[in-house]
């Protein structure tokens, strides 16, 4: 059962699996929802292909990390052929886990001025 599993056994996920489960922790999205949605919060920065995007889907359903939706747009905004997805509780705990995870890398490198801009060691250019 998915409510027992340890989130950190998962971790770290790959920045494409983080964005995906981002897109989904606060609304229900059809897959290319999704890859907007990515795209917009990155700046286009990041772009997940239909078959990178599907690939990772089936994987995160399997992980059980998302669920497939039962709930539907009005049907005049819906069309059939979309499928839907959530976040389930297990993977919200584990998208938690990562963020934390990745807090921690963050405030190492803060310690180290890595965060700074960077200037040229001397005879460097």
């Amino acid at each position: 059962m998915t409510a027992t599993r340890d989130p950190e056994f998962l971790l770290p996920l790959t920045p494409a699996m983080l964005h995906v489960l981002l897109a989904l922790a606060d609304e229900d999205r059809h897959g290319y929802a999704i890859i907007k949605d990515v795209e917009a919060r990155t700046d286009r920065k990041v772009h997940l292909g239909a078959g990178t995007l599907y690939g990772l889907v089936k994987k995160l359903l399997a992980d059980g990390l998302i669920q497939e939706s039962r709930r539907r747009p009005p049907v005049a905004e819906d069309d059939e052929r979309r499928r839907y997805y959530r976040l389930t509780a297990f993977g919200r705990r584990v998208l938690v886990a990562e963020v934390e995870r990745l807090e921690e890398t963050v405030a190492i490198a803060r310690t180290k001025d890595l965060l700074k801009r960077i200037q040229p060691a001397q005879g460097e250019t």
